[in-house]
């Protein structure tokens, strides 16, 4: 091995040693100071490109299940309301079975199926969720447009009052809301005898068709919610530092370090040696 004085290789090498233990020991304090493993694109490029692609997509995840408890809660309130209308038609059918009964007061027996339908009256134009009305327009004659909620996948559309489940025009016209059978004006005998079957059985499907959409956001909302868990403790195995492990490698380090700049500054004196040969 040549000796030179000019170029002092080995100061160099250990000064390069020196380099990358400090460069470790930063990388580690810093991903112990922001408690995240990839703190730059240049620390992970592919990791840092999928755990922001899965940070987007939980966010979107997170919003459409937002989405999902607003179509519950819309979806809810229809079903009170429409439970409460139910009752009420049961209690004017008992009503008009009683007033078969000779002994009963017929014409009290229609003012309280009067009151009855003015109540499912107020229940139909007043059910609404920030102005959205859910049953029936407050003009009882206006069509309502089903609303649709952005729960990922396809559109989820809360259609429970369009035809064929709750025939609005059927409800208004029979509590006195529109149409000719008008309940609130009709005589005794009209009031007595009209029919609410049909009007039962239409609350009855919207109901049904009210479960199988609870049903099918149900399903969408045990989806979304996996999902997320699932994207979250893949971000977290992504991004997450180890503090464990760095703070070991902080340690184990900081020592290379002392011992790096010790070596280093014997390599820096190591030239004088050589002038023991001109003594």
């Amino acid at each position: 091995m040549a000796f030179s004085i000019n170029t002092n290789l080995g100061s160099l090498q250990a000064y390069n040693a020196l380099a990358k233990v400090n460069a470790e020991t930063q990388k580690a304090q810093l991903q112990l100071a922001t408690q995240k493993k990839i703190n730059s694109v240049a620390d992970d490029t592919s990791g840092y490109n999928t755990g922001k692609r899965l940070q987007a997509q939980t966010m979107k995840q997170q919003s459409e299940l937002s989405n999902i408890s607003d179509a519950q809660n819309y979806m809810s309130t229809a079903e009170s309301a429409l439970s409460q209308i139910q009752d009420k038609l049961n209690q004017i059918a008992t009503k008009q079975v009683d007033s078969k009964d000779p002994l009963k007061d017929g014409a009290s027996i229609a003012k309280d199926i009067r009151t009855l339908a003015g109540e499912i009256d107020s229940i139909l134009k007043n059910t609404n969720i920030n102005g959205v009305q859910l049953l029936a327009s407050t003009d009882g004659a206006t069509a309502l447009t089903a609303p649709t909620f952005d729960v990922g996948g396809n559109a989820f559309t809360a259609d429970f009052a369009s035809a064929g489940h709750l025939n609005t025009a059927t409800l208004s016209a029979a509590v006195g809301v529109s149409g000719s059978t008008n309940l609130s004006s009709a005589t005794d005998a009209t009031v007595l005898a009209f029919d609410t079957t049909a009007v039962a059985a239409n609350v009855r499907d919207s109901l049904g068709r009210l479960g199988n959409l609870q049903q099918t956001v149900s399903s969408r909302q045990d989806y979304l919610t996996a999902a997320v868990t699932n994207n979250t403790a893949t971000i977290s195995n992504i991004f997450d530092a180890d503090v464990v492990s760095q703070q070991i490698a902080s340690s184990k380090n900081q020592i290379a370090s002392q011992i790096a700049t010790a070596m280093l500054s014997q390599m820096n004196s190591a030239p004088q040696n050589l002038l023991s040969l001109f003594r």
